[in-house]
């Protein structure tokens, strides 16, 4: 009897050490995240992270939800249909202003360039006095092209600004002729190059950088683990694309991007930086621009930033 006693205390210690090493294996489940992208370069890191199976690794589900606007965006993420996007300190400004509770959580590494149409002959800011200009109002794309006049001495009152918010549009007016001058985020500026236009000058130039990862408040509380093995992906994306040749990877990007058949050849992509928070000059001069329009009250770095970032490595 002692015998048969020992025999079913050693099987009942195996099934209670098996049992633990099946729940110790059992992945955490984490809440799918809906992110937003605009046609531009900021959305490259994470059309990669899809493709090359790093959000997967990171345990986690991503969509992928493309815009070709700014405001079309913005409505989305205050529906509630995304949990973060690709944006900028602008749009936290104005969500923040509007009652919508949002915080940038990284800055990203888009350019905007002001493209002169070629049939124009211009060839400097200077020249675009009293010509169209087409932006998009009240965001990223206004501010830099605001931020580009008043470094030549110019203001808004020296050109007549032509509110196109769609940025496919934008690009398609300039080509055909109808439009002196756009402000176009990379890949649509060196498409509009590569179609006759001529580069003037960008937000690279004059160090201007108010792009940014969005996200509801709700996410960042309630998918916090989410976004941080997001980052984490995101930023294997960053390697990958830093040290892989563009041939390898630019056929996948065109398909998922939504760019125009021309930026295969035109794209040329500078260096990505990995996560990180977007700095003080930054925020401090986007708050300055919204005060300067009376489009917002006066907004500090912690109102605007949230720090999820160094607990995601």
């Amino acid at each position: 009897m002692k015998k048969i006693l020992a025999a079913i205390a050693v099987f009942g210690m195996f099934l209670t050490l098996g049992c633990g090493a099946k729940t110790e294996q059992k992945a955490e489940v984490l809440p799918k995240l809906t992110i937003g992208l605009m046609p531009d370069t900021d959305s490259i890191p994470f059309i990669i992270a899809a493709q090359q199976g790093y959000f997967a690794a990171e345990g986690i589900e991503v969509e992928l939800m493309p815009f070709k606007s700014a405001m079309e965006r913005d409505a989305a993420l205050q529906s509630g249909n995304l949990d973060g996007a690709v944006s900028d300190l602008l749009a936290v400004i104005f969500a923040r202003s509007g009652g919508f509770a949002v915080h940038a959580a990284s800055y990203t590494d888009g350019s905007y360039n002001l493209i002169a149409g070629g049939s124009t002959g211009v060839t400097s800011v200077a020249e675009l006095r009293g010509r169209e200009v087409a932006i998009s109002r009240n965001t990223i794309i206004e501010y830099v092209t605001d931020e580009i006049l008043a470094a030549n001495r110019m203001s808004e009152q020296d050109i007549s600004k032509v509110v196109i918010p769609q940025i496919p549009v934008r690009l398609e007016m300039l080509q055909s002729g109808n439009l002196d001058a756009a402000l176009l985020p990379e890949p649509m500026a060196s498409v509009a190059v590569a179609s006759g236009g001529r580069y003037i000058t960008g937000s690279g130039e004059r160090a201007i950088n108010p792009g940014v990862m969005v996200f509801t408040d709700a996410a960042l509380q309630d998918k916090k683990t989410s976004i941080q093995a997001m980052y984490r992906a995101y930023n294997k994306a960053v390697q990958y694309l830093n040290n892989t040749p563009r041939e390898d990877y630019i056929d996948f990007v065109m398909e998922k991007s939504g760019f125009p058949a021309p930026a295969r050849d035109a794209l040329q992509l500078k260096p990505y930086r990995t996560a990180g928070l977007p700095e003080q000059k930054d925020v401090a001069e986007a708050v300055r621009w919204v005060q300067s329009k009376d489009l917002a009250g006066a907004y500090g770095y912690d109102d605007l930033v949230v720090d999820i970032l160094s607990e995601s490595k």
